[in-house]
């Protein structure tokens, strides 16, 4: 979801409190992080977000909403598929160093 909230914040406002034991908290590092089981740290986070300054608040928005338009699922899909067929290049070498040494 907090990817989804960034996604949505079109007029590029707003400030993301995040959880660091979400996936997302690696990469949307402009967000004020927080352990949602320590109640005085998330205070402070809302206080943060509060008064923090309209153009920070822009400014960590447009980073976040760049990280998310670059990192997406065609990205993702990209690598996964470089990472295999790196995966099978490295196996059919290793197959073949292996059949080679044993012919000799």
């Amino acid at each position: 979801m907090a990817k989804e909230f960034v996604a949505a914040r079109n007029d590029e406002s707003g400030v993301l409190i995040l959880s660091i034991f979400t996936g997302a908290a690696r990469e949307l590092r402009d967000a004020l992080p927080v352990n949602p089981y320590d109640v005085d740290q998330t205070a402070e986070a809302i206080r943060v977000a509060l008064e923090m300054d309209p153009d920070q608040k822009q400014e960590r928005m447009q980073h976040m909403r760049r990280a998310i338009r670059e990192h997406n699922i065609y990205e993702w899909a990209g690598n996964l598929i470089a990472k295999l067929c790196e995966l099978r290049i490295e196996n059919v070498e290793n197959e073949s160093t292996r059949l080679g040494a044993s012919a000799a």
